[in-house]
C-alpha cells in the first residue's frame, strides 16, 4: 500500500499504523523495486541502508532490500543507525544511502531520507518521479536477470573515529553533561563517544524504544526539554545535549537550565571552524539570526545565506566549499562531513566550548547572542497570497523586502520572516530586532496583521526556543 500523502519535498514520511494507515512493507518493497530507475542504479551497483528504532523500521527495511535486490542493486545494511550515521557509510563508502526513519514524528509514523554517494542530496526531481511511478498503476518494476547481494557492516566505530578527528576534545576538562536521547537513535552512539571523551555521562532514555514511552523525540517542542532542563540542575552539570529521534538534531541547554538558541550555537560552531580555516564560507538559512553574520565576519569569514531546508543548505555549501553551515531548526552541516548534518559533531564543539574555559556555558555564548528573536509561531491560514500581502503591505518602506523564501522584510536592525511550510497547512513567523522591546513590538504588529486569516488558534512549534535570545 502506498499513498499520495507521504511524498514529501525532501522524503518520505507518513503514518504506518492504525486504520489511517498511509503506506506499508509491500509499498516498501515497490519503493525499493523503483529506486533504482529514478536513482540511475544499474545492475551490479550498490546501495548503504540503515534504519532506526521505530517497530516497523527493520521490516520496511527488509522489504526495500528485497525491491533493491530483485532490481539487480547490491545491498549493504548497516543495521541499527542514527541518520548521521548513514550519511556517514554513505560518504565512507563513497554510495547512495537509504535511511528508513520518521525522525521526531510519533512512532506510529515511519519514513525514509534518500542520499547519493557522499551523502549529497537526492533531487526533487528524483522524489517526484519515485512517487509517480510508484503510484502509477501501470507501472511495474522488472526484476534483473541477475539479483544484486545483500551483506552487513558495522561502521559505528569508524563513526566515532571519524567525529573525533573533526573536533579536537585532548585538552578539555573533565565536565559532566547529561544527554537526553529521547528513546531515539543517539542511544546507540553516546556511549561509544563518551568512552572517548573526558566526561561524565549522565543519561536519559537512552534505550532505543520506538514507542517512545518518556516524551516525544521532538526537541522543537519545549515539553520535550523538560526532563534535561531538570536534570542539568539537579546534577550540576556543565549542560545537557537533547537529540531527535534519529539525533541529526542537537538541541544544546546551558549548566542554569535553559536553552542556548539554535542560531547562537551556530555562530559558535562557525567562530570554531573559522579558527580552524581563516576565509572559509559559512552557510546560514533566511531565519536564522544575523548574529552569525557578525560572528563569521570578526573571525575572518564569509556568509552565504541560503533559502530554508536542507537540499537549499547543502547544494549552497558544495557551490562555495563552505565548511560549516547552520539552521535555526537545530541542523548543523559540516563540510568534513560530507556536507551532511550531524547532531553529534555539533554537540562535540560545544562541549570543547564549555570545556577549555573557565567560565559557565551561559556566560560563553552569550559573547554569541545579540538579538532578542520570536522563536518560530505558526499560524492556519486558507487565504496564504492574502495574508502575506497585508503583511507586505504594512511593512512597505521600512525595509527592504524579498519573496525568495516567503515574505523577507530586513532592515537596519531587525528582520520579520513570513513564510509557508513545506510540509503542512500553516504560515511560519519569525522576527529578530536588536532589543526584546523592538522584537515584542514587530512581532505582536504582524500577528495582529495575521489574525484575521488565522483558522485555529496559532500555536508555536518547530523552531519555537524557550530560555533563547
Amino acid at each position: 500500500m502506498l499513498t499520495s500523502a507521504i511524498f514529501k519535498a525532501n522524503d518520505i514520511r507518513g503514518v504506518v499504523s492504525g486504520a489511517d494507515a498511509q503506506w506499508d512493507a509491500d509499498g516498501a518493497r515497490r519503493l525499493g523495486a523503483l529506486w533504482p530507475s529514478v536513482a540511475n542504479l544499474t545492475p551490479g551497483s550498490a546501495v548503504v541502508l540503515g534504519h532506526d528504532m521505530r517497530a516497523t523500521s527493520a521490516p520496511f527495511a527488509e522489504a526495500f532490500a528485497a525491491g533493491l535486490v530483485s532490481a539487480g542493486v547490491d545491498v549493504v545494511d548497516i543495521g541499527l543507525a542514527s541518520t548521521d550515521l548513514l550519511w556517514f557509510a554513505s560518504g565512507r563508502l563513497d554510495l547512495p544511502g537509504v535511511m528508513f526513519t520518521a525522525s521526531h514524528n510519533p512512532g506510529q509514523w515511519n519514513g525514509i531520507k534518500f542520499c547519493l554517494p557522499g551523502a549529497r542530496p537526492v533531487t526533487a526531481t528524483q522524489l517526484s518521479r519515485l512517487a509517480e511511478f510508484a503510484l502509477a498503476d501501470d507501472v511495474d518494476p522488472v526484476p534483473a536477470e541477475v539479483e544484486g547481494t545483500l551483506r552487513t557492516e558495522d561502521l559505528l566505530g569508524a563513526y566515532v573515529d571519524h567525529l573525533l578527528t573533526l573536533v579536537d576534545l585532548s585538552d578539555i576538562r573533565r565536565l559532566r553533561i547529561v544527554a537526553d536521547a529521547g528513546n531515539g537513535m543517539a542511544g546507540l552512539t553516546l556511549a561509544p563517544v563518551f568512552d572517548r571523551i573526558p566526561a561524565e555521562l549522565i543519561g536519559l532514555y537512552l534505550d532505543p524504544d520506538g514507542s517512545f514511552p518518556n516524551h516525544q523525540p521532538n526537541p522543537l517542542e519545549p515539553e520535550n526539554l523538560v526532563d534535561a532542563q531538570q536534570a542539568v540542575v539537579e546534577h550540576g552539570a556543565d549542560l545537557a545535549l537533547v537529540f531527535d529521534g534519529d539525533a541529526d538534531r542537537c538541541f544544546i541547554i546551558d549548566e542554569r537550565g535553559e536553552v542556548v538558541n539554535p542560531s547562537t550555537v551556530t555562530a559558535v560552531i562557525a567562530a570554531q571552524e573559522l579558527d580552524r580555516e581563516p576565509g572559509a564560507v559559512v552557510v546560514r538559512n533566511t531565519i536564522t539570526s544575523r548574529a552569525v553574520d557578525e560572528v563569521v565576519a570578526e573571525h575572518g569569514g564569509r556568509t552565504v545565506v541560503t533559502n530554508v531546508g536542507h537540499t537549499y543548505v547543502k547544494a549552497a555549501m558544495a557551490e562555495h566549499a563552505a565548511v560549516f553551515g547552520g539552521e535555526h531548526s537545530a541542523h548543523y552541516y559540516f563540510r568534513d562531513f560530507w556536507g551532511a548534518d550531524t547532531g553529534m559533531l555539533a554537540a562535540l564543539h560545544l562541549i570543547r566550548l564549555a570545556g577549555t574555559a573557565d567560565r559557565p556555558l551561559s556566560e560563553l555564548v552569550a559573547d554569541y547572542a545579540r538579538y532578542a528573536s520570536s522563536g518560530e509561531i505558526n499560524s492556519v491560514v486558507d487565504d496564504v497570497a492574502g495574508c502575506t500581502a497585508a503583511v507586505s503591505d504594512a511593512l512597505a518602506g521600512r525595509g527592504t523586502a524579498t519573496t525568495d523564501d516567503g515574505l523577507l522584510v530586513s532592515g537596519d536592525d531587525w528582520w520579520v520572516s513570513l513564510r509557508p511550510s513545506n510540509t503542512e497547512p500553516l504560515l511560519r513567523l519569525n522576527v529578530e530586532a536588536r532589543d526584546e522591546a523592538a522584537m515584542t513590538a514587530l512581532r505582536d504588529e504582524v500577528l495582529a496583521l495575521v489574525e484575521p486569516f488565522t483558522r485555529t488558534d496559532r500555536t508555536r512549534t518547530e523552531t519555537d526556543t524557550p530560555g533563547g535570545q
